[in-house]
């Protein structure tokens, strides 16, 4: 050994702070007063604890206790700390560290520290949630039962740069806090956070997923409780977010988070549901069972976390989360594979999702689930113009009919089914599945994004307004539904209100063909044209249609915008393109009435009814549709169409 080393057995810490390189890149002064700010907390709080100061490398601190003990309950309290001191802050001053705690052999040469285990907790520390602590098993031995926050089992886990695996437990700071952020959240809207995969297998996540997605479902049937939807959930996958910052966001006063551990037949899961304005910990649990116990673990956590929210659970309800969906495990694994890949929404995602349904029925051809998700697939097929509604409607509705047959209490299947019987114009039948759907699970955000759309094509744009907004509310994150908001703004007129909602739909997806056609639209209804045909450009950009749909689009656009001969030119060709292949007949319809062409424009609108493409209604309430609904004869095409197609009274 060189003079001047020392070799002992020490407890070494990490701390960094999450999102500072961000910080700086943003608002460097800023990020400068917080760093200051912050390694005189960490300072003054390690001394307290008999810490010593190794070093600081940028924004992180490498610290040695003599004692584990020591290190965790510095840790502890430490991240109490910043928390009350968050709590009294605003989103951007909020300090918030991640900090990792190993046991071993230390070399000390002159002033630095050294050694495997320096190496091994500056691979922790990255593991540990914002705002958490992160420990290895060796620090875990040493303070188990003597410490007063719950520790979560992470199981062994392989660490760059290191040899052998490292078992590691997640330490879970009980956060009390008296001061109020002068928000007021909801306990009962609950937001359930994407479940971490832990298992050796990368590709197991699925089953994190699934597990996020069914808990989802089951809390969502209980009436008591508000539960967002999975779309904005996931949108905090792997975030840096603390608790109370996604609380804020979701206007959720309560979380669900934890992990999934799946190895061969075994599964460990732990839950813990948090306060999100105190960041407390209402409840924590861990299950240790066999892979065919999943159905139990579920229920189990639904009703801990009613019971922890006290929500009394009607029989129906208790009857519902009870309810194990099949017997088949192996059934169950290909459903949420299938789950996994129908949430990708793209064409080969939504095909690789219907083999995995098609297997699950292959082994338990009663499985209910499997036969919604397969109608969940072929609607999303036709919506995206991926199949045409000839060939994937009869599929769905054979599947959702299937689905219903085995359990009538799905909501899903509802919805899937009352879908397919409004664009066949069975509106009576199309109702009555939508309130059933609703009354089976007021939670679930597609039955009212989908029946706001039922109400829509019958001309009930105020009806279809409230179920839009109560979409919205349940999944305030999903870009989709923003945009149908604000088509539903464009028909009532309201341009600034629409212009709000494809604003908030194009900040969380910027390549959403929906938001910009609409947003066109509403240019065009202003006259600002530059604006409508810049708008264009970037609808043909991401339209995943036919080039003869995309060209009517354009026929249409230029029309309004007084760009009559390229209109006409384009009107032209689309004709030619219609002898021989599918285009939209609405914006055909629509261009030839802008251009003066009414004889045209009533000749394909009578044709695109019989063919149920769009209904009267829609076109009487859709501003695009003016030059025609203000003439005499829709009025008597309205009359012959709607008295062989009565609307539900």
């Amino acid at each position: 050994m060189m003079s001047g080393e020392q070799r002992r057995l020490a407890a070494v810490m990490f701390t960094d702070i999450v999102g500072y390189s961000s910080l700086t890149q943003k608002n460097e002064r800023l990020a400068l007063e917080l760093l200051e700010e912050h390694r005189k907390i960490v300072r003054s709080i390690v001394t307290s604890h008999n810490g010593r100061e190794i070093k600081t490398i940028g924004d992180a601190f490498l610290i040695e206790f003599d004692s584990a003990l020591e290190a965790t309950q510095c840790a502890i309290y430490l991240q109490k700390t910043l928390n009350d001191r968050n709590q009294k802050s605003t989103v951007e001053r909020r300090i918030r560290l991640r900090i990792g705690i190993h046991l071993g052999d230390v070399l000390q040469r002159q002033s630095d520290l050294l050694g495997d285990a320096v190496n091994i907790a500056s691979r922790i520390e990255p593991l540990a949630q914002p705002g958490g602590i992160c420990i290895s098993q060796h620090v875990y031995d040493q303070v188990r039962n003597k410490i007063d926050c719950p520790a979560e089992d992470l199981g062994p886990r392989q660490l760059k740069n290191i040899d052998y695996p490292i078992s590691l437990y997640r330490v879970l700071p009980l956060r009390k806090n008296s001061e109020m952020t002068g928000i007021s959240l909801d306990k009962k809207r609950i937001a359930v956070l994407p479940f971490l995969n832990i298992s050796p297998d990368p590709n197991d996540a699925y089953f994190a997923d699934g597990l996020t997605e069914e808990l989802i479902a089951r809390l969502s049937t209980i009436s008591g409780l508000k539960v967002i939807a999975r779309t904005s959930i996931m949108r905090f996958r792997g975030t840096t977010k603390s608790v109370s910052e996604i609380g804020e966001e979701l206007k959720s006063g309560t979380v669900l988070e934890g992990s999934v551990r799946k190895a061969a037949n075994r599964l460990r899961v732990t839950a813990q549901l948090i306060d999100a304005t105190t960041e407390e910990h209402l409840w924590v649990q861990n299950y240790d069972r066999q892979l065919e116990d999943v159905f139990a673990i579920q229920t189990e956590v639904a009703q801990n976390v009613a019971d922890a929210l006290k929500t009394q659970l009607l029989s129906e309800e208790k009857e519902h989360i009870d309810k194990k969906p099949t017997g088949d495990i192996q059934a169950y694994t290909l459903y949420l594979k299938g789950r996994y890949y129908w949430n990708e929404r793209n064409k080969e995602s939504l095909e690789t999702a219907i083999k995995y349904f098609e297997e699950a029925i292959e082994r338990d051809p009663e499985f209910a689930l499997a036969y919604s998700g397969l109608a969940d697939c072929y609607v999303v097929l036709v919506d995206h113009s991926y199949l045409p509604p000839s060939e994937g409607y009869p599929k769905a509705k054979q599947a959702a009919t299937r689905a219903l047959e085995l359990d009538n209490t799905l909501a899903e299947a509802h919805t899937s089914l009352a879908t397919i019987l409004n664009t066949d114009w069975e509106w009576t039948e199309a109702e009555r599945e939508f309130n059933e759907a609703l009354r089976l699970n007021q939670n679930y955000p597609t039955a009212h994004h989908w029946y706001s759309n039922h109400l829509w094509t019958l001309g009930r744009l105020d009806d279809a307004m409230r179920e839009g907004k109560a979409a919205q509310e349940l999944d305030p994150l999903s870009s989709q539904i923003h945009a149908y908001v604000g088509a539903l703004h464009v028909c009532a007129h309201q341009y600034d209100s629409a212009f709000d909602e494809f604003d908030k739909s194009l900040e969380l997806d910027p390549n959403n063909v929906s938001a910009h056609e609409y947003r066109c639209y509403a240019y065009l209804f202003k006259s600002m044209f530059e604006r409508a045909l810049a708008e264009m450009q970037l609808v043909l950009r991401f339209y995943h249609a036919s080039t003869s749909n995309m060209r009517a689009f354009t026929g249409v656009v230029y029309a309004m915008a007084g760009r009559i001969e390229e209109a006409k030119r384009i009107l032209r060709e689309c004709e030619e393109m219609s002898a021989h292949e599918y285009v939209n007949p609405r914006w055909l319809t629509i261009a030839h009435s802008r251009l003066g062409n009414k004889d045209r424009a009533f000749e394909l609108l009578e044709k695109a009814f019989e063919a149920h493409t769009f209904t009267p209604f829609e076109v009487k309430i859709d501003p695009l549709f003016e030059g025609i609904t203000s003439d005499l004869r829709f009025d008597e095409l309205m009359k012959k169409t709607l008295a062989a197609h009565p609307a539900p009274r």
